[in-house]
């Protein structure tokens, strides 16, 4: 007979996790040991759930690197006693977190899935219920022993996505994210439909690792017409400046004016390494495809080819933090880790 599976329930804050007082009409944080009292649902589950909560749960807008380093410090002392695990997120920052877990979480052989929702789980047409069922439901998955989903997952508004190839897209839809340049892991009808040949095959021989060092001195530098030479040159010029991540338009372009590559090139100069990724949701950069981004891969500017912006800043705190050599970085960056580009 199969056993139920273990699932832990980590609540860092977001609308999720409240419920309105009618009272006076405002929001706050329920307490997650009474999930049951606001979800009966949870006791049809095929699961055993522990649920496990920030000490002071916070908005998403306050996500930074060392609340990241927190959850997966959490994850990786509770990771042998348990099959799977649910993280409640708030939706604005969810793809950042999602995107640098995966990276920190190497060797990942469970899932750990992603969710959140547009109205509190106590609101009448909340999309909360559903978000939190189904992802427990997808983290207690098995296939021959082993759980069917083994990496960081997204999962909102039906669908199952690969977590660091998501963005948000709509702050006000119930369908809040998209995976542009993936297709989704899994979707949620009348059955529970997993595309079994898109899912991260990991190895399940090698024991989990947590990358828990991170570089935050990292800048994104988003391109856009009439950007003044005088600001932009003192951007370039910050001198704890560890890595550039550009914004470029369309296929990784930007201005060839001269005194913008000039910048750029005493940023490369200083052995700080530069990602070019496209401000488009969906595509991927091909530099020297166009003659606005020869000079860019002249220099030596990564190519971040198809991968989001939250996964680019991600990937890039986490190999600088790694201390991978200036000489390699190219090399790692360019290369898939986790299934966050092709």
């Amino acid at each position: 007979m199969k056993k139920p599976a273990n699932i832990l329930l980590i609540y860092t804050g977001g609308t999720i996790g409240m419920i309105k007082d009618f009272e006076t009409g405002t929001l706050k944080n329920f307490n997650f040991k009474d999930l049951l009292k606001h979800i009966p649902e949870l006791k049809l589950l095929d699961c055993k759930i522990a649920t496990k909560s920030f000490k002071e749960p916070i908005d998403s807008s306050n996500m930074n690197p060392a609340y990241w380093v927190d959850l997966a410090m959490i994850i990786e002392k509770e990771y042998d006693n348990f099959d799977g695990f649910v993280v409640l997120h708030g939706s604005d920052t969810m793809s950042y977190t999602a995107s640098a877990l995966s990276f920190m979480l190497e060797n990942l052989s469970k899932p750990v899935i992603f969710t959140g929702s547009q109205l509190p789980i106590g609101d009448l047409r909340t999309d909360a219920k559903e978000n939190l069922i189904t992802s427990i439901q997808i983290a207690a998955l098995q296939e021959k022993g082993n759980p069917k989903i083994s990496e960081v997952g997204l999962y909102f508004e039906y669908k199952l996505y690969r977590a660091n190839r998501t963005t948000k897209i709509n702050a006000e839809h119930f369908e809040a994210f998209a995976s542009l340049n993936y297709p989704a892991l899994a979707e949620s009808g009348v059955h529970l439909v997993v595309s079994s040949e898109v899912l991260y095959k990991p190895n399940r021989r090698k024991k989990l690792k947590v990358n828990k060092k991170l570089e935050s001195g990292v800048v994104l530098l988003k391109m856009f017409p009439g950007m003044d030479e005088a600001t932009i040159s003192h951007i370039l010029a910050y001198d704890k400046m560890k890595g550039l991540v550009l914004e470029t338009y369309g296929s990784g372009n930007v201005s060839n004016e001269e005194w913008f590559l000039k910048a750029l090139k005493s940023v490369v100069a200083r052995g700080i390494p530069v990602v070019n990724v496209t401000q488009c949701s969906g595509g991927s950069v091909t530099m020297g495809l166009y003659e606005t981004s020869v000079e860019l891969k002249k220099m030596g500017v990564i190519s971040g080819k198809d991968i989001t912006t939250e996964a680019a800043l991600a990937k890039m705190m986490y190999l600088l933090g790694q201390n991978v050599s200036s000489n390699s970085f190219k090399t790692f960056f360019e290369t898939s880790l986790r299934g966050e580009m092709q």
